[in-house]
């Protein structure tokens, strides 16, 4: 998706969700008074609305109990569901892993195969943590009744130790070990060192949800009835050609500030190719505006690579279509954007790289 960021006017709201910076001098914290499960007096939870860079909108929340000192962090996502679910498999192969950032919900099952190592699915709240935070949190809750396990369970509270010893020796990163995040919301996500180029140590893969798996997260198809009611007008027939001529308008939300704004689509015909859908938004609150092409045919049985040489300056005006299935490479720069980074959008090679120059600043 192609964005250009224009500056607001005085006077106009800020965006609903902004990247946390310390030229922000208010990032519009809320803060409410809600009831303290630990000793059942009111606490005070805040409440912040901010973006990760290379994600999507979070909110992070911070409960603190002034009478019982009881304190908890926790991340939701802002964000819609995702169509699929995410399965990131990490190879920590040093040190520096351990201090990947990592995002993910209540709905996040994380396994470590090598010492048979399982966190279930809703077990813990989202959060933001490291691969080293995970651990860490494992150690702690297994260490917490170690105690009572050794005065009544001698046998069970040697076992745990032994596990412990392992888990710890896997900070050392002694040898590589294998980190698996499954999330069927689609909302996990692990940083990448070396964005926007392609992670050698980090694989995703998206998957389909059952449907045991969209009723857990609250997803409900209608049942379709042979029934037809008369009450319901029938829907009226359009052709090709009249949708060609007409600009459709609906309503959506920011993609930058998740402020409601309106949609613009208009299906057009490129010469000596397709159908497209061009879709246009523009948001005034933020000023940010987006153009983003999908294709209006079916998928081609094949898939398709073009390699373009750049001799000159005018090769830097060639038209170019790219699908939101699309992967970019410059070898020369050293220069790999996966499917979806960019979106699908309708423009020229110098176009392109100046998309992919945004990204990075």
């Amino acid at each position: 998706m192609e964005e250009t960021m224009s500056k607001p006017s005085e006077g106009t709201p800020k965006p609903l969700f902004r990247n946390l910076t310390a030229e922000d001098a208010d990032p519009e914290t809320s803060e409410i008074e809600s009831l303290c499960l630990s000793c059942g007096e009111n606490g005070n939870t805040k409440l912040l609305l901010t973006k990760i860079p290379f994600f999507k909108e979070i909110v992070l929340m911070s409960f603190d109990c002034p009478h019982c000192g009881c304190q908890n962090n926790e991340i939701q996502s802002a964000g819609e569901i995702e169509e699929k679910g995410v399965r990131i498999t990490l190879e920590v192969q040093s040190e520096k892993d351990l201090n990947r950032q990592i995002i993910k919900s209540d709905y996040t099952s994380i396994s470590i195969p090598e010492v048979d190592f399982e966190i279930p699915s809703q077990s813990q709240k989202g959060e933001v943590t490291t691969v080293e935070g995970i651990i860490d949190r494992a150690i702690t809750g297994l260490t917490q009744d170690q105690e009572v396990r050794r005065a009544e369970h001698t046998e069970i509270a040697k076992q745990v130790d032994d596990f412990i010893e392992k888990l710890k020796k896997l900070k050392t990163v002694a040898s590589p070990f294998t980190m698996i995040l499954e999330d069927i919301s689609g909302n996990t996500f692990v940083s990448n060192p070396k964005a926007p180029q392609r992670d050698p140590a980090s694989k995703v893969v998206q998957f389909v949800r059952s449907k045991d798996q969209d009723q857990t997260l609250g997803i409900y198809q209608r049942e379709a009835s042979s029934a037809i009611d008369p009450t319901i007008p029938p829907p009226t027939q359009f052709t090709l050609e009249d949708l060609q001529g007409e600009v459709l308008q609906f309503p959506t939300n920011c993609p930058n500030c998740g402020s409601p704004c309106e949609t613009n689509m208009k299906l057009t015909k490129i010469p000596l190719f397709k159908e497209v859908v061009i879709m246009a938004t523009t948001c005034e609150t933020c000023g940010v505006r987006t153009n983003e092409v999908k294709s209006g045919g079916g998928i081609e049985p094949l898939g398709q690579r073009i390699v373009v040489k750049v001799n000159n300056k005018d090769e830097f005006s060639r038209d170019v279509l790219k699908s939101e299935t699309c992967s970019l490479e410059i070898p020369e720069l050293e220069l790999e954007v996966g499917p979806g980074a960019l979106g699908g959008r309708f423009t020229t090679v110098e176009g392109l790289i100046d998309a992919m120059r945004e990204q990075l600043t």
